[in-house]
């Protein structure tokens, strides 16, 4: 089916009225546009010369490519221009989000912001309308993960996040997933995890803020703080902005395990962990109130460098979720990648490779099978571009493959997991009711205060 705006915006319309949602923002759409020209894009969040991560940039062209780029908005002014350069500067261009959404009102945006400000901006991207793409990890908190899940089943637009390992790498997660559900593994599959260890450094000089970024906007809903280089650049290692490794590779490969595990719709029902935080931490923070600004810490990295975290599933399925992953006496040793393995046997995957006897014994038979399995996996469709997968359901309505609710699921086994570490106990979880046990501590962990002025 031809990608043409008469189309997009058809469905579109179809997309809202079944969640109820008023078409009136369609319909003025509509009205006087050129009926061929493209669904209509902005990206939010690009990154550039001054950043460490640039994701969002590609991630928003890779959707100008499948669309009609019409604004870009970034904290940083020089990042701004910097994209526009690409479109002719021919872009509008913003600071601030919420002007943004208050002139246009794009068809699609992308987000490639730092953690913190995913959902904050998605939700406000879903009540103009827009269908969103949105980078992983896609909440800083459980509570998040709520809200986001509500605000997308509301809007009624395609949202897809950016966990491209279930599209790309060659299929080879996805033929991992299909062989552990194949019960070639063995009726009973677990999941040992590696995703890297975080850095430790600081306390890092505070220094002026560079000409162009809005640093108080940048840091929005989290905790007041001076600007330094590293807390921008590095923002992956403070838990005011993200989950360090457990919510950046994390957020990959748990996606994975759970999927393969048969529990990307459910979660954990006990969780314990050991690991070791950088020096500047103490071991009797009170972590509620430093998230909520509370309480501070030296400026420099904060989340964990090291550890080894166990979640165990109601029917006795196990991940093991490590730094890194050593077993001597089986000749198991690896820093990132997933290692499946049942009572008949084991494989292992990474975005490298796809390795294990149960692969070398496969027939073409055997091949077949599991080909056939990798597209009701992508819900029958061919795996390929993860953006292609976006713009196609917007075309067809189809369940993007990286769902909101599937890994708001993977978000809350991550996020589980650095309330382990930060509590250094073993506690139940109930993934029906998504909440604690009995455990008012790490409960008072799944949420966290907005500074003021950058509230929901």
């Amino acid at each position: 089916m031809k990608n043409t705006r008469r189309t997009f915006l058809k469905n579109t319309a179809l997309a809202a009225t079944a969640a109820g949602v008023p078409t009136l923002l369609t319909s003025a759409r509509a009205r006087g546009e050129d009926a061929n020209s493209k669904p209509t894009v902005v990206g939010i969040g690009v990154g550039g010369s001054r950043a460490r991560y640039s994701r969002g940039g590609g991630i928003a062209n890779q959707a100008g490519r499948h669309g009609q780029m019409i604004a870009v908005c970034d904290v940083d002014q020089l990042h701004n221009e910097q994209f526009n350069k690409r479109y002719g500067g021919k872009l509008k261009m913003y600071t601030d989000y919420r002007k943004l959404f208050d002139e246009i009102k794009p068809d699609v945006v992308t987000i490639g912001t730092p953690d913190h400000w995913h959902v904050p901006i998605a939700i406000r991207a879903l009540q103009a309308g827009a269908h969103v793409y949105c980078e992983k990890p896609l909440t800083l908190t459980i509570e998040e993960g709520f809200q986001i899940r509500k605000a997308v089943e509301k809007a009624g637009r395609v949202f897809q996040v950016g966990t491209q390992q279930r599209s790309e790498n060659g299929g080879k997660f996805l033929k991992a997933i299909a062989i552990a559900k194949s019960g070639r593994l063995g009726k009973k599959v677990n999941a040992y995890v590696a995703i890297g260890g975080a850095p430790s450094g600081g306390p890092f000089k505070s220094t002026p803020v560079p000409e162009g970024l809005d640093w108080d906007m940048w840091l929005g809903p989290a905790p007041k703080a001076d600007y330094c280089e590293q807390r921008r650049r590095m923002f992956r290692w403070w838990f005011d902005y993200s989950g360090g490794k457990m919510t950046d590779w994390g957020a990959h490969h748990i996606d994975i395990a759970q999927w393969a595990l048969g529990q990307d719709h459910s979660g954990p029902v006990k969780v314990s962990a050991t690991g070791q935080f950088p020096s500047l931490v103490p071991e009797d923070l009170d972590w509620r109130a430093y998230l909520d600004g509370k309480v501070s810490l030296p400026n420099g990295y904060n989340t964990a460098t090291q550890f080894n975290i166990e979640l165990t599933f109601a029917d006795g399925s196990l991940m093991s979720v490590n730094n890194h992953y050593k077993r001597e006496k089986d000749n198991v040793n690896f820093g990132n990648g997933i290692l499946f393995e049942g009572d008949k046997g084991r494989i292992f995957v990474n975005r490298g490779k796809l390795e294990g006897k149960p692969i070398d014994d496969m027939n073409d038979a055997d091949r077949k099978e599991i080909d056939e399995l990798v597209v009701k996996l992508y819900h029958g469709n061919k795996p390929g571009s993860h953006m292609g997968n976006f713009f196609h359901c917007i075309e067809t309505g189809d369940q993007p493959v990286s769902d909101v609710e599937t890994h708001v699921r993977t978000m809350t086994s991550c996020h589980l997991c650095n309330v382990a570490l930060m509590l250094g106990r073993e506690w139940n979880w109930d993934p029906k009711r998504e909440q604690f046990v009995g455990d008012a501590e790490a409960t008072a962990l799944m949420t966290r205060d907005r500074r003021k002025g950058f509230e929901m």
